[in-house]
């Protein structure tokens, strides 16, 4: 299959940034809050991976008229060198004009099978855009849940603090003893450790997107939102999803259109056997006969040798494109299905998260605290609540971005964009 830009090319995201880059207008320059579908937007504007593909496409699409148009006629131009300046004989010359004539059909057939290919390459384009856009919606989950996870780190900072000083008193009081606050100091050099390999994510994904972008990779982005979108539920089912797969997936758009392209080879392949015909009308001066000096004819080629094995090549060729895409239909099925039960299991998850993990470690820390305070429990017993409420909450903020990961992943497998957005006219190889 013609492939506009290849997988492994798609996801390599250090793109290196050309001279001027920087001058580029940048959409998120002044935003306050990046959104996936702000984000989303960008990419699909400005990375260099899919003006590639469009012109990819204008190129396919440029053939068409050229191969369905006759070929070139030809004209010469002959003298009689010694008849130049020569009292003897008159001034010899010839003159010959030619064109040449297709079987019929064959010039529909080229059409055809450009035509097919040019389709094929938009259909590859789109593809390279779901490939991106998937990118851009996993990285935007990653890069809000980065975020988040230095929120939690401060919030928790912030609490330990306070107890480290609560600690430090009843120690000075005789209420606690000494560990209290040594253990209060450990956890907090903890998260501040903790903090440090959470900036220098965040760092790495920001340059990851830029790269996405065409941006500076050290150019700074605007925040991701506070709090993620609830995911919105689907249905079981998945026959009805399959379907309209099938209709959208731009890879079997791009396998039908090859199989139209390989049927129009075979075709031309086969019409190859026909001759081409050439008509031509010459005038030499060098016929003594005025009647003779102007001539017409017809050239006919005669095609004996390497047609038959062109036929065969063209019938193989064919029914690759057809194994292919029936191997492409099952693949789909198995993407779709897959992608589906890993939607649900995540929404699964986040349930139990919400309705009973958290719950029960917010229970936790108070039955705690409420301990320590009565001197019934130790300070360490506060500290590993602490800790499991923190774990708890970046879990529900991780659940939550892995449940968009996989319902992008579901969009994707269904020839969606992510964040509800679809192809438009700029999507059809044409820029606005």
């Amino acid at each position: 299959m013609i492939r506009t830009v290849s997988r492994s090319l798609i996801l390599v995201l250090a793109l290196a940034l050309p001279a001027g880059a920087q001058e580029m207008s940048d959409p998120l320059a002044d935003a306050d809050v990046l959104t996936r579908e702000a984000l989303v937007q960008a990419v699909r504007d400005r990375n260099p991976n899919l003006e590639a593909a469009r012109h990819a496409w204008r190129a396919a699409r440029a053939r068409v008229p050229q191969v369905r148009a006759l070929p070139n006629p030809e004209a010469s131009y002959g003298v009689a060198p010694l008849s130049i300046g020569s009292d003897d004989v008159p001034f010899g010359h010839e003159i010959e004009v030619r064109q040449g004539l297709p079987w019929r059909g064959k010039r529909q057939a080229r059409a055809t099978e450009a035509q097919a290919e040019a389709e094929a390459a938009l259909y590859g384009y789109r593809e390279t855009l779901l490939e991106l856009a998937t990118e851009a919606s996993r990285m935007f989950d990653e890069y809000y849940l980065a975020d988040r996870a230095l929120d939690i780190n401060a919030q928790y900072q912030r609490l330990l603090r306070e107890y480290q000083e609560v600690a430090a008193g009843r120690y000075a009081a005789g209420l606690a003893p000494q560990t209290a606050p040594l253990q209060a100091e450990v956890e907090l050099a903890k998260l501040v450790q903790s903090e440090a390999e959470l900036r220098a994510e965040r760092r790495a994904l920001t340059a990851r997107l830029n790269s996405l972008l065409h941006r500076p990779a050290g150019l700074p982005l605007p925040p991701p939102p506070e709090r993620l979108p609830e995911p919105i539920p689907v249905p079981e089912g998945s026959d009805e999803l399959l379907r309209a797969a099938m209709a959208a997936r731009p890879e079997v758009a791009e396998a039908d259109a090859m199989i139209r392209a390989r049927e129009a080879g075979a075709t031309m392949a086969a019409l190859e056997r026909k001759p081409d015909f050439e008509v031509m009308t010459t005038y030499s001066s060098m016929w003594p006969e005025v009647e003779h000096r102007w001539m017409a004819g017809v050239a006919v080629d005669l095609p004996l040798w390497k047609r038959r094995l062109d036929a065969a090549e063209a019938e193989a060729r064919l029914a690759q494109a057809r194994k292919e895409r029936e191997s492409l239909e099952t693949d789909v099925s198995a993407e779709v299905e897959a992608a589906l039960a890993r939607y649900h299991e995540a929404l699964h998850h986040l349930e139990i998260q919400r309705d009973r993990l958290l719950p029960a470690s917010r229970d936790q820390i108070q039955a705690a605290r409420a301990s320590f305070e009565a001197g019934q429990g130790g300070f360490l017993d506060v500290i590993d609540a602490e800790r499991d409420l923190r774990e708890a909450e970046l879990m529900e903020h991780r659940m939550l971005a892995e449940a968009h990961q996989r319902r992008a992943a579901l969009e994707r497998a269904l020839g969606r964009l992510p964040a509800g957005m679809i192809f438009d006219s700029e999507d059809d190889g044409d820029s606005p």
